[in-house]
């Protein structure tokens, strides 16, 4: 692994979400758009598009857990966690669903 400090690692990560990444897969929000309608269309249930990058930082989280000396894994789970936060907080509060926890607290 190349070595990174925390501010390289968040730096790569803003560059990537910002600029690279919507070169090679277009504009942010449509992405993660069409990939909440395909996985809800297969999964048979609603997906947010915040659902998709926290499931994509649990993909990365799960590839670190495999090799944790990878750095791109570091740097995108940062860049999909970044990308979730804009997405969540651009959101209506009534377009957020309200999730019941049953038997206990988390």
């Amino acid at each position: 692994m190349t070595k990174y400090t925390r501010a390289d690692i968040l730096d790569t990560a803003k560059k990537y979400v910002t600029k690279q990444r919507e070169n090679e897969h277009g504009e942010m929000e449509a992405n993660f758009k069409m990939i909440s309608d395909l996985w809800g269309t297969y999964l048979g249930h609603h997906i947010d598009t915040s659902d998709v990058a926290v499931m994509m930082t649990l993909l990365k989280i799960a590839r670190i857990k495999s090799n944790p000396s990878s750095g791109d894994n570091w740097i995108d789970s940062c860049g999909y966690m970044a990308c979730g936060g804009e997405l969540s907080a651009n959101k209506p509060e009534s377009d957020t669903p309200v999730v019941k926890f049953q038997g206990g607290n988390l």
